[in-house]
């Protein structure tokens, strides 16, 4: 059954549901059912052994556990009960009482994956409508085993299912979870400059951490990634999540994976760090951008004022409309030191951490922080209209403490807004998706750390014959005749301080009425001339640039009284990508717009003689 059908049959259960059930509250069966029927599927081929090696052991006297975890294989999880879906059919008049026996025998990190989705409360709920038969009928006549629908194609039917609940019930998937393509672009990136792990036959082990985890798709698509790379190769996955139903969904995913389930945490990552203590070799988010962090504030502020930099937010801290920079100094937090071996993130931000802020605020001083430090690889501007909540501008920042030499002091930037095609049927405010063709082009760009432009080759008319990626190394095509070519950048590469400048204030004297300069009386500021705040500006210096000069060439021309309050200048970062991409469009001459507006008239002209005839 392809993911398509099987997202059909299993949304299929909501025309048994209807009436009793709200539209936006088919989700609260439907999601726990399928996660039952995926473990009931993947514990078949094992169900024999697990019974006979539990009876034995319990006969014994002895705790059965570590030799049923044994008969599993790579699952993480087992069930004692000789039930199993189907066989619950069988006895109709006690099916309720036979399902709560049936999900108690499962092992104790199953178990609380039901009791997240408060599946109880369902089980009660479809019973008293005379629902609970039939639903568990439906479940029970479709294979979920891993033969037939793999880790990959669960995952998308998990995430078409959320996103079809949230928009039921108007609220944003975009907190759940991240469009694939966009999490396979982010995991070549960081996997890209690591031959070690890369090269097939290296035994390697490595960890990777989702601070925001959702249903576990960057982390299921990080594994996948570096399986069909280096099959000896092992990624150890670490993961938080808030929401319980996507908690829930994240923890069946790695308990079938065979992963520790203890190391997916439920609860808020800014507020209760469930991994403190660990540092990680990759790490991947997508965290709610736009969304205030009020509810952590004290927590988040106790942390900055009490630990600095011994804690997680010591750079400082953004406004409290928008807490995804905490996520990105979270992150930057549980990087491995560079001396044992270092760390790479990838993490989808939206466009204000790039300039939001002026000098000496929260954002700037992060955003110094990370360029001073010289953290950050590349961001990369995605197309519009890529995620399923919104149709804003997204970006992905590369931050790493183990550039290779040649990256050192330096940081690209890829414009890859014009890499992608338009979806056959668009999901929300998704209409667009990067091909693989789109995610090679960025991921080489970012490998071979090149400047490159997209050169459009335009004939007489202006309509574009052919399009290409030409670097710094190859030749551009050549124009045809009567034709041109337009050249736009796509990757650019910058020192760090290019993106830093100073803010001085340029203070002017009060004067009286006679037009005299006022002079301070005491103190300090006595016999000097006192400024006057109507009169005050701010000039941006770009670092490296004298400052004395730069007020002299600038300043001084048009105001001859004016001097720096130097008490008051300050170092800020901004990262004004757009600016770096503008490519100034002549406007067409207007002889030939004049000729184009002349036919435009001539033809309505002679529209309207025809329906006067």
């Amino acid at each position: 059954m392809n993911q398509a059908a099987l997202s059909s049959f299993i949304w299929s259960v909501a025309d048994l549901l209807r009436g009793d059930y709200k539209p936006h509250e088919y989700g609260q069966v439907i999601l726990p059912f399928t996660v039952l029927r995926r473990l009931d599927c993947v514990l078949a081929p094992t169900k024999d052994k697990v019974l006979a090696e539990h009876r034995k052991k319990t006969d014994a006297g002895v705790n059965p556990d570590p030799f049923l975890r044994r008969k599993v294989g790579e699952a993480k999880f087992y069930n004692v009960s000789p039930m199993d879906l189907p066989k619950l059919l069988g006895d109709q008049d006690h099916i309720k009482q036979n399902l709560y026996a049936y999900l108690q025998d499962f092992s104790p990190e199953a178990r609380d994956i039901f009791e997240r989705f408060d599946f109880h409360a369902q089980v009660e709920r479809l019973a008293k409508s005379n629902l609970l038969y039939l639903v568990t009928e439906k479940f029970a006549n479709i294979d979920l085993h891993p033969d037939r629908v793999d880790n990959a194609q669960m995952g998308h039917v998990f995430e078409e299912l959320i996103r079809k609940f949230a928009e039921l019930s108007n609220e944003t998937a975009g907190e759940h979870f991240t469009p694939r393509e966009v999490i396979r672009l982010m995991v070549n990136l960081i996997f890209i400059e690591d031959d070690d792990v890369l090269t097939p036959g290296n035994a390697v082990v490595r960890t990777i951490y989702d601070p925001t985890a959702g249903t576990g798709g960057m982390l299921s698509v990080a594994a996948e990634h570096l399986v069909a790379h280096n099959p000896a190769a092992r990624l150890t996955l670490f993961g938080q999540e808030l929401n319980d139903e996507s908690y829930a969904i994240c923890k069946a995913d790695m308990l079938i994976r065979g992963q520790d389930v203890g190391n997916i945490v439920a609860g808020n990552t800014l507020s209760d760090d469930g991994h403190a203590a660990r540092r990680f070799d990759y790490m991947l988010s997508n965290p709610p951008f736009g969304v205030e962090w009020k509810k952590v504030e004290k927590v988040v502020r106790k942390e900055h004022e009490d630990k600095g930099f011994d804690g997680r937010f010591g750079p400082g801290l953004p406004r409290v409309s928008d807490g995804s920079m905490l996520f990105l100094l979270h992150l930057v937090s549980k990087m491995r030191p560079a001396v044992d071996g270092g760390s790479r993130f990838g993490i989808v931000l939206n466009a204000s951490p790039l300039f939001t802020g002026g000098a000496g605020s929260g954002e700037s001083e992060i955003r110094r922080y990370l360029l001073e430090n010289d953290l950050v690889e590349a961001i990369i501007g995605l197309p519009t209209d890529m995620f399923y909540n919104t149709g804003i501008a997204t970006y992905v920042w590369i931050v790493s403490n183990k550039k290779p030499d040649d990256r050192r002091g330096w940081l690209q930037l890829i414009d890859a807004s014009s890499f992608w095609r338009k979806m056959r049927k668009s999901l929300g405010s998704k209409r667009k998706e990067m091909g693989e063709d789109d995610i090679a082009i960025v991921t080489r760009l970012f490998g071979d750390f090149i400047e490159a432009e997209r050169v459009s080759v335009l004939d007489a008319d202006g309509n574009t014959v052919e399009e290409c990626i030409v670097t710094g190394t190859q030749d551009a095509p050549v124009a045809p005749e009567g034709g041109r070519l337009k050249r736009v950048p796509v990757s650019r590469i910058f020192r760090n301080e290019e993106f830093g400048y100073t803010t001085l204030t340029v203070e002017r004297p009060q004067r009286d009425e006679a037009g005299n300069i006022v002079l301070g009386q005491k103190g300090k500021q006595k016999g000097k001339p006192q400024p006057d705040s109507s009169l005050r500006d701010t000039e941006n210096v770009p670092l490296g640039q004298d400052i004395g000069e730069y007020f002299k060439r600038e300043v001084l021309p048009h105001a001859p009284d004016a001097w720096i309050d130097e008490a008051k200048s300050k170092v800020g970062y901004e990262i004004p990508f757009n600016r770096h991409f503008y490519v100034f469009e002549p406007p067409r001459p207007l002889e030939q717009i004049d000729t184009e507006l002349k036919q435009v008239s001539a033809s309505i002209m002679k529209m309207l003689e025809g329906l006067a005839e």
